[in-house]
């Protein structure tokens, strides 16, 4: 088998095995579980949260939780277009034209009044940054190839092998 994939002289994709395997299936829950950790708290803790907030800092809560959300529906879309390819629902190519509308955007680190928001929204946001870098690495990866693939050299003493296969092997 092994002799196979240098034969063809095809490199394993790095980007497409993590996007089909436990790792990702790990990613895939992690990115859900923020997504269900987030609605929860700002729909219970963070309203009050953002209540006791002192008007500028509660300014500053309203944009940032709408970005955490649009970045969080982002990632959430994502993990789900690439579900569906990992699970033959549809093919790559399938996947591609809908990421065009499935944008996966990165979006910079929260205004300087970030200091002020409740510490569980800063943790929510910081998560979901990391997420979001891990995810575009990953989609960049499948999407444009990876860098420098590696080439296997072939096996100097193939020709040799070849030679007394054939010499025994009649």
């Amino acid at each position: 088998m092994a002799q196979d994939l240098f034969a063809r002289n095809n490199p394993i994709s790095f980007a497409h095995h993590v996007a089909s395997s436990d790792v990702f299936k790990s990613l895939f829950r992690d990115g859900m579980a923020l997504v269900e950790e987030t609605a929860g708290y700002l729909d219970g803790d963070g309203r009050d949260d953002a209540r006791n907030l002192p008007r500028p800092a509660a300014l500053s809560y309203a944009s940032e939780s709408m970005r955490l959300t649009t970045r969080l529906m982002q990632i959430a879309s994502w993990l789900l277009l690439q579900r569906a390819v990992n699970e033959g629902e549809m093919t790559q190519a399938e996947a591609l034209s809908d990421k065009k509308r499935t944008c996966l955007a990165w979006q910079d680190t929260p205004s300087g009044d970030a200091a002020d928001l409740p510490v569980a929204l800063q943790t929510l946001i910081e998560t979901s940054l990391r997420l979001q870098e891990r995810l575009i690495h990953l989609d960049t990866l499948i999407t444009e190839g990876e860098p420098a693939a590696f080439m296997p050299v072939p096996n100097p003493l193939e020709g040799q092998m070849t030679l007394l296969r054939a010499a025994f092997c009649q």
